[in-house]
């Protein structure tokens, strides 16, 4: 018998079991996800995935395991994303900072546009212009008079280097034109501590970090930095209202996975989000916490993050704002 035809019936016997890997192989996901978060335990983002990741669990069957990698402001915990395998079992609750602000403000080792794809938009949020209890501060011009009359002796603080909470307090002195000292964190339960503590005048936490601190009488909320009024703090006002017309620093967080990750994977997660973000009680912890869920697919999150790049670039560069 020729050699060739022993060769080929010898592949057409082997063809099924050459096969049986992708055949057997199981279906999205099969082992344990991790989410990844980019701040210390207790602030906004670690309470958000907290929130919904065991929902997310139960509706795919497999761990949905919350992982918290502080440092540069939520940027190290990116890139460690946007480098792991793309195959699902690694995503990040990203900020809107990380996303479309760092990239603009400072050389990123990873471009968050080319380097990630979007699964689904999670919650909305609000930064709150927040005192200790303490201070004698009422409104937002309050701050601004006494940063005038001490210059450079009012200190800030902030969740990190490019951050929602950084930026606002970049153009909130800058628009009222006042010197301040800026001190960066690693998460935004840490600036709560120092502002009720005192060791800060003033920030703009998120929401979840502060608005218990707040209820209880341990810190005071002045202001909101976005163009409207909170639904969930009414009675606090917006920055634009306190007399710098026009402020507006809005947040989101979204959650993102490497670029490369297969669509089936994507869209599966993107489900589970929603079911997740839809169900009552985790919508009630969010509440509680002073945030909104803000499910998406895919398509509308791309579309709402590519919207905030196009906003965002011309007040950046208008406003001169760089991070070395």
């Amino acid at each position: 018998m020729p050699r060739e035809t022993v060769t080929r019936r010898a592949l057409i016997a082997a063809s099924p079991l050459l096969a049986a890997p992708a055949l057997a192989q199981a279906p999205f996901p099969n082992r344990p996800i991790r989410l990844v978060v980019g701040f210390t335990p207790g602030g906004a983002t670690d309470i958000s995935a907290r929130a919904f990741a065991p929902k997310m669990s139960e509706v795919l069957g497999q761990p949905v395991i919350v992982e918290n990698r502080p440092g540069a402001g939520s940027n190290l915990a990116t890139e460690i994303v946007a480098r792991s395998p793309a195959d699902g079992y690694t995503i990040l609750l990203a900020t809107l900072g990380a996303l479309v602000i760092s990239p603009m403000v400072m050389r990123l080792p990873i471009d968050p546009a080319r380097d990630l794809v979007p699964i689904s938009i999670a919650v909305d949020l609000f930064n709150i212009l927040t005192v200790p209890a303490e201070r004698p501060w009422r409104t937002a011009t309050d701050i601004i008079a006494a940063a005038k009359a001490r210059p450079g002796e009012l200190s800030w603080g902030h969740s990190g280097i490019g951050s929602a909470p950084q930026l606002a307090g970049l153009l909130f002195a800058k628009m009222a034109g006042i010197e301040t000292i800026e001190v960066s964190y690693r998460g935004g339960s840490l600036v709560a501590t120092d502002l009720i503590s005192g060791r800060l005048d003033y920030g703009f936490p998120t929401s979840p970090s502060v608005k218990t601190h707040i209820e209880a009488g341990r810190l005071r909320g002045l202001a909101v930095p976005t163009l409207q009024r909170s639904r969930l703090l009414p009675d606090i006002p917006t920055v634009a209202e306190s007399g710098l017309p026009g402020f507006n620093v809005p947040s989101w967080y979204a959650v993102v996975a490497p670029r490369g990750t297969p669509e089936p994977a994507v869209e599966r997660l993107a489900q589970a989000m929603r079911i997740a973000l839809e169900d009552k009680d985790v919508v009630g912890t969010l509440n509680r916490n002073g945030l909104e869920a803000m499910p998406s697919t895919p398509a509308e999150f791309a579309a709402a993050w590519a919207a905030e790049r196009t906003k965002w670039e011309p007040i950046i560069r208008e406003s001169g704002i760089k991070i070395e």
